[in-house]
């Protein structure tokens, strides 16, 4: 269906990284955890530990889903932007490369609720 415009349109990005006083959004999912809909999206700043991330935002948003106790983060294999990825744990979001609204997925070799 095609549309037409009555004039000219110019859209304003509301999600730019300048709109959140020094933070950034980052994308999240769980990979064959479908009790999550979709990525979380976490409000960060880039100098964020990783570590602390998942620790205190990540962990307590997982704990509805009844793997959540189960998952050995040292086994964790993860994907940023769909490429196999290797966090260090200790660097900052900036310092892993982690911009703003970037999508970082994890998997669970053992644990996967969906495959039930």
């Amino acid at each position: 269906m095609s549309v037409v415009s009555r004039k000219e349109y110019t859209g304003v990005p509301r999600d730019r990284v300048e709109n959140f006083n020094g933070n950034q959004l980052i994308y999240l999912g769980w990979d064959n955890h479908l009790l999550f809909a979709s990525a979380f999206l976490l409000c960060a700043s880039p100098e964020t530990v990783f570590r602390d991330l998942v620790q205190n935002t990540v962990t307590p948003l997982l704990a509805a889903d009844p793997d959540a106790e189960k998952i050995d983060w040292d086994t964790v294999t993860w994907l940023k932007g769909n490429q196999p990825w290797t966090p260090d744990w200790n660097g900052t979001l900036a310092a892993n490369g982690i911009g703003h609204k970037a999508l970082l997925r994890f998997k669970t070799p053992s644990l996967n609720t969906i495959c039930g």
